[in-house]
């Protein structure tokens, strides 16, 4: 079906848009104001933890009071075995943990947030034009062998182009119009299909319109031309296809194992080191009872740095992410921004379960 003039100018006209550039430059912003953000509470000028102070009436007269900030003894029996006041910071060093969480711990929660910000558009982006292009390259095949056949009955490259356009080839389809908008508008069969692989710029298409074109030029059958690229087109995707398949075991590995990591660190912090600070709290509060210095027979629990222990594991959470998921991204399809992609996703719940847990 013939198309119309207006409908050739719309085709030659459109041109397809690359917003990677603004993507990053509004990525880069937003990461820039988390930024501001995370240094806003790393200097103590503002307080947005993303966890919140527990507060309990103690000795249930009604009025909400702070918890113990030895812990708690929760069977009565005189001895406190409930973990540590809670994961606080104490910022007027009073006793009282009196923020949710420490500066550092702000920090990096803002730059981690900023950080999912500034890839995530980006690396979606990127993986939706890779799919618009894999599912362009995947009909090629199909094309090429209309191409071939109306070829064997005689017609010339360009008057089979024209006539393919009129069949239907998904997500190609629009691209095949436009081809042939611009051969009934004056342009060469091969300035036409160069201007085809300028838009895809991909290797596989380079390629095969490479060939393409000077087989027309030096003359010739290139009906078999088109039939033999066809053939090679479609098992070079369909050898891409089960490399994919196989690798996505490895890519199945990769995500078990990064929960696995977040599942012991979830442990550690539920169960080990409380008891180390419940351990440690009973040692000193013995030994400032005894009136004993530097622990209960010589032995002590610093137990100070456990904060920073905690978040030495947050920390290696959300490296983890970003590095297996880049590395998934590579072994899929050797890409790092489809990697990106995975990273994010591997940022989003790692942050979300070690701060909601």
């Amino acid at each position: 079906m013939a198309m119309t003039k207006d409908e050739m100018k719309k085709v030659v006209m459109a041109k397809n848009r690359d917003y990677t550039r603004l993507i990053l430059v509004i990525s880069a912003s937003i990461f820039a104001l988390f930024m501001i953000f995370a240094l806003m509470n790393y200097t103590e000028q503002v307080d947005w933890s993303m966890k919140s102070l527990p507060h309990f009436d103690i000795n249930e007269d009604g009025v909400i009071d702070e918890r113990d900030p030895y812990g708690e003894d929760t069977n009565e029996d005189g001895i406190i075995d409930s973990r540590d006041v809670f994961d606080g910071y104490d910022s007027d060093d009073d006793g009282i943990p009196d923020q949710g969480q420490t500066p550092l711990q702000r920090f990096l929660n803002f730059l981690f947030i900023g950080l999912g910000f500034m890839l995530g558009p980006y690396a979606f982006y990127v993986s939706k034009k890779q799919a618009d292009i894999e599912a362009i390259e995947k009909r090629l095949p199909d094309f090429l062998r209309d191409v071939a056949e109306a070829g064997r009955f005689g017609m010339t490259l360009a008057d089979a182009i024209v006539v393919a356009s009129s069949g239907r080839y998904g997500s190609l389809t629009p691209e095949i119009k436009k081809m042939a908008a611009q051969i009934e508008w004056g342009v060469p069969a091969g300035e036409t299909l160069r201007l085809f692989a300028e838009r895809i710029d991909t290797p596989l298409v380079n390629r095969v319109v490479t060939i393409v074109v000077k087989a027309s030029d030096a003359g010739g059958s290139v009906a078999d031309v088109l039939t033999m690229v066809a053939h090679d087109t479609k098992e070079e995707q369909l050898s891409q296809a089960e490399r994919e398949i196989q690798m996505s075991t490895y890519l199945a590995v990769i995500y078990i194992s990064f929960f696995v990591f977040l599942v012991t660190i979830i442990i550690l912090n539920l169960t080990f080191l409380p008891k180390i600070r419940i351990a440690g709290t009973n040692v000193a509060l013995a030994a400032e009872e005894a009136g004993i210095a530097g622990g209960v027979g010589g032995a002590s629990l610093d137990v100070s740095s456990i904060p920073m222990i905690q978040i030495a594991f947050f920390l290696a959470s959300m490296v983890h992410a970003v590095g297996d998921g880049i590395m998934a991204g590579v072994l899929q399809n050797g890409s790092i921004a489809n990697g990106m992609k995975h990273s994010v996703i591997l940022l989003v719940l790692g942050f979300l379960i070690l701060t909601l847990v």
